[in-house]
């Protein structure tokens, strides 16, 4: 799924253009007991309740894709008698008209998900007749495809807060009740998957609000698929790896992390500029070890936690190369980038002063080299005097009390 097929499928959550058929649903308590299930025409529905439910189906297509929004593909044993694409293959084709499918996608999903507290488990039938577009997206009067396909939320369902209100029953302000209340879908799924405006029954997407949880268990045993990271995981893994190998030097920590994450964000900027020019693609969009050696090699990280660094991103993304992209927050690349340059102008800043010191004081000397020529300066005593030597390449220009002095 795309941003356009994203796009398309939200769009017609609206009244108008809503073709839910039906709605079937499973009211979970905090011990993991069923207290009620249902299942109803879902265009009879009241029309308030109609929109509540509507909102809750629209926002479990919601959020970012690659962080919010998941395409998940199922494995090819997946795909033969028994197994969980197969299983959902025969839940789309019943339209939820089989409450042994349904009961058996309940336990699912109740014994995977990992919440403590009540919740509520809907699922919605819904056939999609898609209109042909012409190549500049207009669109056309005649059916493409009928996409059918079954959208699952799952919601947590919380006591409202405490509070004073109006009592109508005792005519007083009182302690009003709590009711609860559901809320926005913390988990769901798209079966099959909408790709390029149409199905893909090898594929679900799965969505979750929390990119900073994915809930692995609930997309191995719920949905068979190989489980994958989003791109908050991603990127907080590999964040833990550079902090880890400076362990408790957390500002050399977060210099490097900038450092690192700035050749990144180059190389980034250098493949989309080709990409825009129409050339060919060669700079490469993944975090694979040749890329890592090149990072760690630019910004001079020191041997011993390059290595570190090295293996460990290559066993932790083992079985999942990371795209560069995922690694970048441009709004904290650049906070961090500003951090540095105050850092860099506070350190110039007690240089100017130190020598501003040092001249205060009376006669004497201020060398000031190149970093990479410092290690070379060193004292010598000849005939009696002591004379500073600095190592000096033919074509460098020196100056002596700010003016330039051949020597």
């Amino acid at each position: 799924m795309n941003k356009r097929d994203q796009a398309e499928l939200r769009r017609r959550f609206k009244k108008e253009q809503c073709t839910i058929s039906r709605m079937a649903g499973c009211y979970v308590d905090g011990y993991k007991n069923k207290i009620l299930t249902f299942n109803e025409n879902f265009l009879n529905l009241p029309e308030d309740e109609f929109y509540k439910y509507m909102e809750i189906a629209k926002k479990t297509l919601g959020g970012t894709i690659g962080n919010n929004l998941l395409e998940l593909e199922f494995p090819a044993g997946e795909e033969s008698a028994g197994g969980r694409q197969q299983f959902y293959m025969g839940l789309r084709e019943s339209k939820l008209k089989n409450d042994e499918l349904l009961d058996r996608l309940y336990d699912l999903i109740i014994e995977n998900y990992a919440h403590p507290g009540n919740f509520l488990i809907l699922v919605f039938n819904d056939a999609y007749d898609i209109m042909s577009r012409t190549t500049d997206n207009a669109r056309l009067d005649e059916s493409e495809e009928v996409y059918e396909y079954v959208l699952v939320s799952v919601c947590p369902v919380d006591l409202s807060k405490p509070g004073l209100g109006y009592r109508e029953d005792l005519n007083r302000i009182g302690v009003r009740l709590r009711d609860w209340v559901v809320g926005a879908p913390d988990t769901g799924f798209l079966f099959p998957a909408f790709n390029d405006r149409g199905a893909d029954v090898h594929s679900v997407d799965y969505y979750v609000r929390d990119p900073g949880d994915s809930h692995p268990e609930f997309i191995e045993e719920v949905l068979g698929t190989g489980t994958r990271r989003t791109a908050r995981e991603i990127k907080t893994a590999f964040t833990a790896i550079v902090r880890h190998a400076f362990g408790p030097d957390e500002d050399k920590a977060q210099a490097v992390l900038t450092d690192l994450t700035e050749s990144i964000n180059n190389r980034l900027e250098e493949y989309r500029a080709d990409a825009e020019a129409g050339m060919a693609l060669t700079a490469p969009v993944i975090l694979d070890d040749r890329v890592m050696s090149e990072i760690l090699e630019e910004n001079e990280v020191e041997e011993d936690k390059a290595r570190e660094i090295r293996e460990t991103v290559a066993d932790e993304f083992a079985t999942e190369t990371p795209m560069l992209e995922v690694l970048v927050d441009e709004k904290e690349l650049k906070k961090n980038l500003e951090e540095k340059e105050k850092r860099a102008l506070v350190k110039e800043n007690s240089e100017l002063k130190r020598q501003l010191s040092v001249t205060n004081q009376g006669d004497g000397v201020i060398i000031k080299v190149p970093e990479s020529s410092e290690d070379g300066v060193t004292s010598r005593i000849i005939d009696s005097q002591k004379y500073v030597l600095i190592p000096v390449e033919d074509d460098e220009v020196v100056y002596v009390n700010g003016r330039e002095s051949r020597l």
